[in-house]
């Protein structure tokens, strides 16, 4: 055989060996996951080392329970990857489809959530209430149509047919997301369909949910846009970084007394009520300029009935035709606060009275600034949710002017607190009561 015809042949072997190999590793997929570390990928309200990378594996250890989301979202697609479970029993999940941050009171977002679960969590027998694998379901207010074998809830779509092996073997999902449609196949057989849901753009995320769980072969096909309107599109949230780990006061410190009475308590910050005077405030490490600051919070107390002042709009405290100061009884759990640059006197109040929280005490009382200042700082509306439920603020402060919504109302709108440092850290106030916060979020300006 002549030298240049075995070059032929050697050159059309290596040619064929390549068509293959592209041919079976792109498929137009490309890897979600580099096998090196978490690039593409990051921590929504969990601790840095709730997910890590070992030996080509992303490993989660299942605590604080939260998620670990993409960087940017995703709106058509099949997505691949396998997953196992390292106990009997592990609960995880894949969400798609999910907002950039927790919904209110809780470490998952809005979004539609793939279960991953293994055999031995079905305490009643399988495909009862929850699901060995395959339970897709609406999570925090997003929408689905479940399809197919429907649960007795009537709110998620089970799979036709038990395939998933039990831990510690390795079991794959294909879902395919299109249109507000997805379909997942677990080991090779399509199980579950769920239909007609919003939104039906937004991240992708790892769940982690109180044991240890490994993910590995994570890659993506994008399909072409249906073109989602507005309202079916996540919310972005982008630029948030959480203040709160989720496992301890990483980047806290108490003013005095005992730290012991601020407990990290999974993906909560408890406060128990009991320390030995009301200046155990948690204060961030860092010090803050202009911020977007988010906080979940609710109160753990069992309510008493108590008389609170009532007070006018523009921040007087309200009287009756004679003179005397008018009340309303009210059912009352507790008094705090978040303290904003240093500043107790810019204090954003969380209270039970009648004018609501987000009120800031220190300029409505004060009868030194202009009418027009006191009057900033009242609430325009009572925006609390009942005692015991979760309540979410979201407060801007930029210069000297802070907005706030409380629940979704604007209770303080462009109040101007005059003196206010130009920067410093942010407390949690103590004053003597039990109280949770959670998703502390804040995004700098």
């Amino acid at each position: 055989m002549s030298y240049q015809i075995r070059i032929l042949k050697l050159s059309a072997l290596l040619l064929f060996a390549a068509t293959l190999c592209s041919a079976a590793e792109s498929n137009g997929f490309t890897p979600m996951f580099n096998g090196r570390d978490l690039s593409g990928w990051q921590p929504l309200d969990v601790a840095p080392g709730t997910f890590s990378v070992s030996n080509g594996i992303i490993v989660s250890t299942g605590f604080p329970c939260g998620l670990l989301r993409t960087e940017r979202q995703y709106e058509n697609f099949i997505i691949e990857l396998e997953w196992r479970h390292m106990k009997s029993g592990g609960n995880a999940g894949l969400f798609v489809w999910s907002d950039g941050l927790p919904a209110v009171g809780s470490p998952f977002a809005r979004g539609i959530e793939v279960q991953i679960l293994d055999n031995g969590f079905n305490v009643k027998g399988k495909n009862e209430w929850y699901t060995t694998h395959g339970d897709v379901f609406a999570v925090k207010g997003s929408i689905m149509t479940p399809t197919g074998r429907i649960s007795s809830t009537g709110a998620r779509s089970f799979p036709t047919e038990d395939r998933s092996k039990s831990s510690p073997e390795w079991n794959h999902y294909r879902l395919k997301a299109n249109d507000g449609e997805l379909r997942l196949s677990v080991n090779g057989k399509e199980v579950t369909v769920g239909k007609q849901t919003s939104p039906r753009k937004g991240y992708l995320c790892l769940e982690s949910e109180g044991s240890e769980c490994h993910f590995r072969n994570v890659r993506i096909k994008e399909l072409p846009s249906t073109n989602p309107s507005p309202k079916q599109i996540s919310d972005p949230a982008k630029g948030f970084i959480p203040l709160y780990n989720g496992i301890d006061l990483s980047g806290w410190k108490v003013t005095s007394g005992d730290k012991n009475n601020w407990k990290s308590n999974d993906w909560k910050l408890s406060y128990n009520g009991s320390g030995a005077n009301r200046n155990n405030h948690l204060w961030t490490e860092k010090s803050y300029r202009d911020f977007v600051l988010v906080c979940d919070w609710r109160w753990t107390a069992k309510p008493t009935s108590q008389k609170r002042m009532l007070f006018l709009p523009n921040g007087d405290r309200a009287v009756d035709e004679k003179g005397r100061i008018m009340y309303e009884e009210v059912a009352s759990a507790g008094d705090s606060g978040i303290f904003l640059r240093g500043s107790s006197k810019s204090q954003i109040n969380i209270w039970c009275w009648p004018v609501g929280s987000g009120e800031i005490y220190g300029y409505r009382t004060d009868k030194s600034v202009s009418p027009e200042i006191r009057k900033g700082a009242t609430p325009l509306t009572k925006a609390d949710a009942p005692i015991g439920q979760w309540n979410r603020f979201i407060i801007t402060l930029k210069g000297k002017t802070v907005n706030v919504t409380l629940n979704g109302s604007s209770v303080i709108e462009n109040a101007l607190l005059p003196k206010l440092p130009k920067k410093g850290p942010i407390a949690l106030q103590d004053r003597g009561y039990p109280i949770e916060f959670a998703n502390i979020f804040i995004k700098e300006l």
